[in-house]
């Protein structure tokens, strides 16, 4: 398929999954509600479900599925592996310590936040300066030294878990296995996903060239050191504000990019804005089975994420292996 008629669809989708998420739930809208909420013409009850619990989680699920689908694509080139994913290097365990230790302290809110990038960030440091150390870094030695850190994040998870008292217990693990119930306003993340794609677009020929192999790009006229640290970035910082923001939520940002790859090849110019799109669209979905398939009930979304992404991923490794 050509890109804009792939493009058209992969937005249509998305507006459908939007749709989708702001009509179901313990109370159905029909799309009339939906439409006469955001004309003026609906008020009451209707407007505050649309407009004050539904639409916040709506698109705060959006931006973090498209945020780790762009960061996964980013990753996958960076580590020269089509089955990297944005937790590889650790982030998401840094933000997770930095989240259980501020509601071990019995805060929440804005210092949750606070605590979840800062613990983001703090991995992230930690990850290029060890792997950069007094040389140049290579992709191999970068994904030795996040595994490493990873590991480190889980062992300090681990004894947090331990420790907490019961009352805690229940947030904790929820955060931990990804949460969307409690985003308020999603609008910094949606800002965050623009200026990440906005920077990225650019890159799309000089990642398509990387992606050949260093020596070929090298060739090429690409200075690779300056694009690999332009790419840890971008893609450590999409990743910590998703994590910031949604918690722990796994799949989304190794299997979009793989899939896409198998539909459309491997063109940048056309991958990135593609995995923006389908990340943001199966992750809202998602999050609507969580809150209705045993409503009144809430599942944690990073489960359906991953009872439906270890299935695809598999059969996408199989088909990688036949080939």
């Amino acid at each position: 398929m050509r890109p804009i008629p792939f493009l058209s669809l992969m937005t249509l989708l998305a507006a459908i999954s939007l749709l989708l998420s702001l009509a179901v739930g313990s109370v159905p809208l029909s799309f009339s509600d939906i439409w006469g909420v955001f004309s003026g013409e609906t008020q009451g009850m209707k407007q505050a479900i649309v407009l004050e619990l539904r639409l916040p989680r709506t698109l705060g699920a959006f931006a973090v599925g498209a945020m780790l689908a762009l960061a996964g694509a980013q990753m996958q080139v960076l580590l020269g592996n089509p089955l990297a994913d944005p937790y590889i290097l650790g982030i998401s365990g840094g933000a997770a310590t930095g989240a259980l230790l501020t509601m071990l302290l019995g805060l929440g809110g804005f210092m949750l936040t606070t605590g979840a990038l800062g613990g983001a960030l703090l991995s992230m440091l930690l990850v290029f300066g060890l792997a950069h150390g007094r040389g140049s870094w290579n992709p191999t030695r970068l994904l030795l030294t996040g595994v490493v850190i990873a590991a480190g994040w889980g062992a300090i998870i681990s004894l947090l878990l331990a420790i907490a008292p019961e009352q805690n217990l229940r947030g904790m693990l929820f955060w931990l296995m990804g949460d969307l119930a409690h985003v308020e306003s999603p609008w910094i993340g949606l800002l965050i996903l623009a200026i990440g794609l906005t920077v990225s677009l650019p890159l799309a020929r000089n990642l398509n060239l990387l992606a050949r192999g260093e020596l070929q790009a090298q060739v090429l006229g690409v200075s690779i050191k300056p694009l690999r640290l332009q790419l840890y970035l971008t893609a450590s910082l999409l990743t910590a504000s998703a994590v910031t923001l949604g918690g722990s939520i796994g799949f989304v940002g190794l299997v979009v990019p793989h899939l896409l790859r198998l539909l459309i090849g491997s063109d940048h110019r056309l991958l990135l804005p593609a995995s923006v799109l389908l990340g943001g669209g199966l992750l809202v979905l998602a999050d609507t089975l969580a809150r209705t398939i045993i409503a009144p009930q809430q599942l944690p979304v990073g489960v359906l994420t991953a009872i439906l992404g270890v299935p695809l991923f598999l059969y996408l490794l199989q088909r990688g292996y036949r080939k």
